[in-house]
């Protein structure tokens, strides 16, 4: 059994790792220049895109942005699961909250800016405390930029009309004053089956995520049976297979869409040893048709990711329930290198392990870590 992957970075990595024990290899594609490589190795596979195309059982996606003419290659193939619709609706946030509006979805209130102009407007009937972003190509902060008063729309004006705002419009959104991001990881077979992670609360910085806590403190069965729903109108409007993580802000009992991703997710990668069957599993046995695996969560866990550093010992590994996950790239501002898993019996124990890693690290790469901790200890 043979699966390929559009993009060949850690994600392609941790499915292709997933993938050994099922006796499923998972090559990948370098989307810059079309070569096929190993996710693994970083080695070079001597075949064509086309051949390989025709010789895997199934074609996938580590990531949204894919160019256009590769995806629609893929495509025709037939084997590509999620499907391209899934995957440009991720990868566009014009066309996510339309289909966020077709569903009745609730999410952040917005306007479309195609003409810097039109800010105006925006502010005028959103208010002047506003998130504005790229509607294609933004991740990890980038593409962002934040309004806080009026006082501030000239200067913000002079960057935006740099942009051709005509070809990547912006999302101006309503900043909200929430009192906290979720994410719901859930997978859906190709025969409709459905297996659900819990919630996971998730902690950012500068854009960015940091920390992941799951299950998500403080979750009871109405605001779980909330997510499922609005996973399952999702993932049953765009027919998908696979592995889907929907974003959400929390205030009080209601949950708004953020932003969906069609894709294995960063505030999954507590899976890996924080539940039965990690998320980079299941999404390979649903794009391969086979039975979805167990979600149950075998312990609280804390996912931290390691984010332009690599200064440190790994002495941390005498930590009871600190598992490492090394990504193997060259360090610079902002890149994930990797990330840790820490496992425990119950958040008063994840908050103690979190602040004993603490310890290890350098802090102005970890900012949150030691909050959190303080944080867990108390609940």
């Amino acid at each position: 059994m043979s699966i390929l992957v559009l993009g060949s970075g850690q994600l392609a990595r941790m499915m292709a790792l997933a993938g050994y024990p099922l006796g499923i290899s998972v090559q990948a594609v370098d989307v810059a220049d079309n070569r096929i490589v190993d996710p693994v190795t970083k080695q070079i596979i001597n075949n064509s895109l086309d051949r390989q195309i025709e010789e895997v059982n199934a074609i996938t996606a580590e990531f949204e942005h894919i160019p256009e003419d590769l995806l629609e290659l893929v495509h025709t193939s037939g084997k590509l699961k999620p499907s391209a619709e899934a995957i440009l609706t991720g990868a566009d946030r014009l066309r996510e909250k339309k289909l966020l509006e077709k569903l009745a979805i609730a999410n952040c209130p917005f306007e479309i800016v195609t003409e810097v102009e039109q800010l105006d407007a925006a502010v005028a009937k959103l208010g002047e405390k506003l998130i504005i972003k790229a509607s294609r190509d933004g991740y990890d902060g980038y593409g962002q930029w934040r309004l806080q008063n009026k006082s501030e729309l000239p200067a913000l004006k002079d960057t935006l009309s740099q942009l051709d705002l005509h070809k990547v419009p912006l999302v101006v959104e309503k900043m909200l004053n929430f009192e906290r991001e979720l994410s719901l990881v859930a997978v859906r077979g190709s025969d409709g089956d459905i297996a659900y992670y819990p919630l996971a609360e998730n902690l950012h910085y500068q854009g960015q995520l940091h920390v992941s806590i799951a299950p998500a403190p403080h979750v009871d069965d109405a605001l779980n049976q909330q997510a499922q729903e609005i996973f399952n109108k999702l993932a049953k409007s765009l027919n998908y297979v696979g592995v889907l993580a929907v974003e959400f802000f929390q205030i009080g009992q209601q949950l708004l869409v953020n932003e969906i991703a069609p894709r294995v997710h960063n505030s999954g990668h507590w899976t890996m040893q924080g539940a039965d069957t990690c998320q980079f599993e299941n999404h390979l046995r649903a794009v391969k048709g086979l039975p979805l695996g167990s979600t149950k969560v075998t312990s609280p866990t804390a996912m931290i990711n390691i984010i332009g550093c690599k200064a440190f010992s790994r002495d941390m590994l005498s930590i009871p329930g600190c598992h490492l996950h090394w990504y193997g790239k060259s360090p610079r501002k902002k890149r994930k290198m990797g990330h840790f898993n820490l496992c425990a019996s119950d958040y008063a124990e994840l908050g103690k392990t979190m602040h004993a890693l603490a310890e290890y690290l350098p802090i102005e790469n970890f900012p949150m870590l030691k909050d959190e901790a303080q944080r867990l200890m108390k609940l």
